[in-house]
């Protein structure tokens, strides 16, 4: 069902191996540049049509024309009191983890005096408005609501609005635990509006064109987040610029780091439960035992064939982006992890946890047996918006951080600028922009 690369026998800590790794470890496929062009005319579509291209695009795609593109009020309401008391309870706990971690990341002002009456301080503004993407195609993500929601909140945010796909079977409306996760976290501005037009609403904004809509459906935000298709990351490539965004979002991928001491089961769960997202989702096993190897391919088939999505694991699971990496031995192993860059790291070896503080790219690392990505996915505490595609190597997961923006506020006194006007002179003069120098002299006149 899954592919083997043996690695073993080979030095993997050279710059050389290092490129070889990156041609050589499987990835999903994803082509966002074809899908760009695709969506370009999508983009242009809203920016000029506003809530009636909305609409437009909404029965192309989703099957069902909305009639309200802003859920109403009562819809939230009502999606909340009708929220099974088991799911209420979990979302309010995760709620409360994500928020108490997240509320530990905000930072501090910074006061710096480089000398007497020469001050810079560096402080942290969120950004006004943020506009959130909550996908609902192949699964329905409220989790997804809650880690975007709860660290554009703890960041300070004061404009939050949320999109979701419009459902067919829902009246136009998004999914109703997409409803409900919104309105318990207080979020009452959500659009029925998905896919690139999501992004293109955020980005340019939209005018209304029903009494419903009113003058304007949608204002544009400073930030869109979240994840979504290869069309809304190829979206948010394209608006990118006009606003800030949190990053591509790529297929999902697990990569397990694993020795002779994991037990095959746990490890065969991780990776079917990360197939079950979508049929080009990653499951990439690392690991010195062939013995483990060789157990986790049975565990594989059984649990791909019993689970209740087993078309889209067993597709998954048999892609060119999931396979079996045997290696020599841990340090081996620890070398392709780092090449790979994975959205979620599970280390299950021993000595779990020294390890998983010498792994430099991963979007988020799972140590020991205890602590599978299940858990990150909704109660941790951690966010679960990580990134993919190997980005990990230069990108974090979503967080307060993603919100906010340091500034400089620079004060000096007289004669703390009359202390370094001969130093602004002698540079400015050198990049031969004189008055550069001559606004600090003058002052001095």
């Amino acid at each position: 069902m899954i592919q083997r690369i043996d690695l073993t026998g080979r030095d993997l800590n050279t710059p050389a191996a290092r490129r070889d790794l990156l041609a050589t470890l499987p990835r999903a496929e994803m082509r966002v540049d074809d899908a760009a062009r695709a969506v370009e005319p999508v983009l242009h579509q809203v920016r000029d049509g506003g809530a009636a291209a909305l609409r437009d695009l909404a029965e192309r795609f989703d099957g069902v024309r909305p009639e309200h593109l802003r859920v109403p009020p009562e819809a939230l309401s009502g999606a909340l009191d009708s929220l099974a008391a088991d799911v209420r309870a979990g979302l309010a706990e995760a709620i409360r983890r994500v928020r108490e971690v997240h509320a530990a990341q905000v930072p501090a002002e910074r006061v710096t005096e480089p000398a007497p009456g020469a001050v810079v301080r560096q402080r942290y503004v969120p950004v006004r408005r943020v506009g959130l993407y909550a996908p609902g195609g192949l699964a329905v993500y409220p989790s997804s609501v809650v880690m975007n929601v709860v660290a554009a909140q703890t960041a300070g945010v004061p404009g939050i609005a949320l999109a979701s796909p419009p459902q067919k079977d829902h009246g136009g409306l998004p999914h109703p635990t997409i409803l409900a996760a919104c309105a318990l976290l207080g979020v009452d501005e959500v659009y029925a509006v998905g896919g690139a037009q999501a992004v293109a609403m955020f980005a340019y904004g939209a005018a209304g064109t029903e009494p419903q809509d009113g003058e304007t459906l949608c204002e544009p935000v400073d930030v869109i987040t979240g994840p979504g298709n290869v069309y809304v990351a190829a979206a948010k490539r394209l608006v990118r610029g006009i606003v800030g965004i949190d990053a591509e979002a790529g297929p999902t991928e697990i990569a397990v780091l694993a020795d002779d001491t994991a037990d095959a089961a746990h490890v065969a769960l991780d990776l079917v439960s990360q197939a079950e997202h979508d049929p080009m989702a990653a499951s990439v096993l690392v690991t010195d035992s062939v013995a483990l190897a060789d157990a986790v391919s049975d565990q594989l088939t059984v649990r791909a064939d019993a689970t209740k999505h087993s078309l889209r694991v067993t597709t998954a699971l048999g892609g060119p982006q999931s396979a079996i990496v045997l290696v020599d031995d841990v340090e081996a192993g620890l070398a392709v992890v780092d090449a790979y860059g994975a959205e979620h790291l599970e280390i299950q070896t021993a000595g779990a946890a020294a390890l998983a503080g010498r792994v430099r790219n991963a979007g988020a690392i799972f140590v020991g047996p205890w602590s599978p990505v299940s858990l990150g996915d909704y109660l941790a505490g951690s966010n679960h918006v990580l990134p993919t595609g190997g980005t990990a190597r230069f990108a974090s997961a979503l967080g307060v951080h993603s919100f906010l923006k340091p500034v400089q506020v620079i004060e000096y006194t007289r004669d703390a600028l009359e202390q370094v006007a001969g130093h602004i002179t002698a540079i400015a003069d050198d990049e031969d922009l004189p008055a550069h120098g001559e606004a600090v002299r003058g002052r001095f006149a």
